[in-house]
């Protein structure tokens, strides 16, 4: 069984090659870019495994025998979801990737804006001592933070703000009330968070509908002086309303680690915006995260390729009526890499 890796950012795939050694599997690689360069490298392949390279639905349609598709990441956008499940292809991810390794990046981001961490950096270096240049600071103690979405990330992220003693509002419309309570939250609505939030953290999945959900309209609603904070996707906000926002002091700070399009272009606004603090799309990495993110990709292509069972982590779970899988019931590939 042919198994292709269509891209990936690591340095090695030693991960993947020790999961996948197997008498009945090959394992080929490559870094595709483009629908054309995918269709051509996957045709044929039993099961995919995919980071960044787009598995659109020209892409779905064009496969001949594949049988699993696999996303490093918990996000699964860059997969044409509805063609995968019309073709009946399960569609693995691995929902608890860096749950502690986002929710702390986003918190050191929410401590940076807060504290003005970077832009006192720079003023000492510039040699300007004066703690001025950071006013207005808040006790974080006495501030609200919102968060957009409300998954397995940012409730652990609710746990270590509340540790601070920071309220937490949040906003997820596929959540129980019940849910949130039990974490010592408020649910609100979008609009309730956006004017109640002293500082607004995002969460949430890049979809058709949570594509530009916090834009103009939003901004407006919100406190002058927020602090915008982003682990999830770019797109989930309007980039240009954020500068807007930005450049009218409605937003005071903005920690951000991904952007609309990546990488960062060298004339973006935000590589002259002071207030706006970016790091390289890293919130996901430890090198036990990853080692367990690659893992456990490779993992699901085994489910199904070896195993013949539906992969422990599936992200289309309607599709499971179309399979002649069994149940997942087989998890010494797991517990044997200590999952």
């Amino acid at each position: 069984m042919k198994v292709v890796i269509t891209d990936f950012e690591f340095g090695d795939l030693k991960y993947e090659e020790k999961v996948l050694n197997h008498s009945d599997v090959e394992l080929v690689y490559g870094q595709c870019k483009t629908e054309e360069e995918v269709i051509e490298f996957c045709r044929d392949a039993d099961g995919i495994i995919n980071q960044y390279a787009p598995i659109s639905r020209r892409v779905i349609e064009s496969l001949e025998n594949c049988k699993i598709i696999a996303r490093y990441g918990v996000g699964v956008d860059t997969i044409d979801i509805e063609a995968a499940t019309e073709k009946g292809i399960p569609v693995g991810y691995v929902p608890d990737y860096g749950i502690d390794e986002v929710s702390d990046h986003a918190l050191a981001l929410i401590m940076n804006v807060l504290r003005k961490v970077t832009i006192t950096n720079k003023s000492v270096k510039n040699g300007v001592w004066d703690y001025a240049v950071t006013k207005p600071i808040r006790r974080l103690r006495t501030l609200t933070i919102g968060l957009v979405g409300f998954g397995n990330i940012p409730r652990r992220l609710s746990q270590k703000v509340q540790a601070l003693g920071m309220n937490v509002i949040v906003s997820d419309p596929f959540i129980s009330e019940e849910v949130v309570k039990d974490n010592k939250a408020t649910l609100v609505s979008l609009n309730e968070l956006c004017e109640q939030a002293d500082v607004i953290s995002v969460h949430a999945p890049l979809t058709n509908s949570t594509k530009g959900m916090l834009g103009k309209d939003q901004f407006n609603l919100m406190k002058d002086g927020v602090y915008i904070v982003n682990t999830a996707r770019g797109p989930v906000i309007d980039e240009s309303a954020l500068i807007d926002a930005i450049q009218t002091g409605k937003v005071s700070g903005a920690g951000l680690d991904v952007l609309d399009k990546e990488p960062i272009s060298s004339g973006h606004p935000f590589l002259t915006l002071d207030q706006v603090t970016l790091t390289p799309h890293m919130a996901g990495y430890s090198e036990e995260a990853y080692a367990e993110l690659r893992s456990k990709t490779a993992l699901a292509l085994m489910d199904v390729l070896v195993y013949s069972q539906t992969p422990k982590y599936l992200f289309n779970k309607n599709v499971s009526e179309q399979l002649s899988l069994k149940p997942f019931t087989e998890d010494s590939h797991y517990k044997n890499l200590g999952y």
